[in-house]
């Protein structure tokens, strides 16, 4: 990585006499603006615009590798600075919140001081035994948002931050490849996390039992390991696994998380999701839902015949698409939601291809659940990943949308953030 170069806006005295505030630029491919605060002689630099959200390497690391101790425990002009800044996480929110336009609502201020005082324990030597913290509410209340900026501000190395659906895939494979060691969970956390100390699993949801048991060992061994684990999900504990055949065998899991977990709602009036948007730097909310898909919007859209259907290999199998060029890649919802594809298929695909079409939405209502829950799937991933998506259909997204699995509420949320687009593009 090369060495940033530093320079300071044209008014930073100007703020530094009047608002003991100043700007800072780190250079590197792009602008990355922080904020220095300058108090009682000390500055000290907090990140106002997070990476991409899809971006699983901390940039905490490399701040870390160029100023020393300075962002740790030492201040940037040689005084100590106490460890675990009890204001660290606060300043990270606060000058997020300000740059995206957010009022922090009430739950979420709450969530943040509960933040604050887990990263004080961590930095300091009282690390063990923290509760967890589980955060549930309804969908665009902010929840993931608040789990990124904490996983972002927070300044150690040893820390993971995943979709549930990727970490539950990775683990499935890794204790499929483990089968013969007598511990393949252990065997496989070994691998998976290594150091980690803090492991944010966002989207957490339960729906199938066989899961549910794998989930149940999965939670008592992070614990046992002294892992600090941060959960966020539209459900509260009681909520997870609803179906009443099985709610019941799932209850110890609902009991570990409600002992060893800090649960805290996040709600407010707002959806932010359906507020005008401000992150620019979010791929995902740059994609287009298209419809009725009529042939000149096909045309504007450079869209190729469907005449010539090609196969793509992805891990040991073949999977139809529509087309494929470059780092795009086309699909039909049949191809994708009525064969028996998983979330494994899709984070692979995802590391192939930036770019998603999806053609012919289906009224979902119509569909089966299998193809239903596939969707929301596939969704989730496209989303956590920050892929670009058109989606095309017959009728409007409202009218698709339609349905009954249990998580179609989410979906609606994430796809109504893309550029609804009825005439010629």
């Amino acid at each position: 990585m090369s060495t940033p170069q530093f320079s300071v806006q044209p008014d930073a005295v100007h703020h530094a006499c009047m608002a003991r505030q100043f700007t800072i630029w780190l250079n590197y491919a792009a602008d990355a603006p922080c904020i220095g605060l300058l108090t009682s002689g000390v500055l000290s630099i907090v990140a106002v615009r997070p990476p991409n959200r899809t971006q699983k390497t901390p940039r905490w690391p490399a701040l870390h590798r160029l100023f020393g101790k300075a962002l740790l425990g030492k201040s940037l002009l040689g005084k100590a600075a106490p460890p675990g800044n009890p204001r660290l996480i606060h300043d990270y929110f606060q000058h997020k919140a300000f740059a995206q336009g957010y009022t922090l609502s009430h739950s979420q201020q709450r969530v943040i001081d509960c933040m604050a005082q887990h990263a004080t324990h961590l930095l300091g030597s009282s690390a063990k035994n923290l509760p967890g913290l589980y955060l549930h509410g309804a969908v665009g209340r902010g929840k993931s948002w608040l789990l990124d900026g904490f996983f972002q501000a927070l300044p150690i190395e040893q820390k993971q931050r995943l979709h549930f659906h990727e970490f539950f895939a990775r683990l499935h494979q890794g204790m499929f490849d483990n089968r013969e060691h007598n511990d393949a969970l252990a065997t496989t956390l070994d691998t998976l996390l290594q150091d980690c100390r803090v492991l944010c699993f966002d989207e957490f949801h339960v729906h199938d039992i066989g899961d549910a048991m794998l989930i149940s060992r999965l939670f008592k061994a992070l614990f046992r390991r002294g892992i600090l684990l941060l959960v966020t999900s539209n459900y509260p504990p009681e909520g997870l696994l609803p179906n009443p055949l099985y709610h019941a065998r799932f209850k110890p899991v609902i009991d570990l998380i409600n002992t060893r977990m800090q649960v805290m709602e996040v709600g407010g009036p707002h959806d932010y999701r359906s507020q005008a948007r401000t992150d620019h730097l979010q791929v995902f909310t740059h994609g287009q839902y298209v419809w009725p898909a009529t042939p000149q919007q096909r045309q504007a859209l450079s869209l190729p015949d469907r005449a010539q259907p090609l196969e793509l290999t992805v891990g040991t199998r073949q999977m139809p698409a529509w087309f494929c060029h470059g780092n795009t890649v086309g699909f039909s919802f049949n191809d994708l939601c009525d064969q028996p594809t998983a979330v494994m298929d899709y984070l692979e695909l995802c590391r192939r291809f930036d770019h998603w079409v999806i053609d012919q939405l289906p009224c979902l209502a119509e569909c089966s659940m299998a193809a239903q829950q596939r969707f929301i799937n596939l969704i989730d991933v496209l989303y956590d990943q920050d892929k670009h998506l058109v989606l095309l259909g017959q009728r409007s997204l409202h009218e698709s949308l339609g349905g009954d699995a249990i998580d179609l509420a989410r979906t609606r949320s994430r796809l109504g953030q893309l550029v609804e687009v009825r005439e010629v593009i």
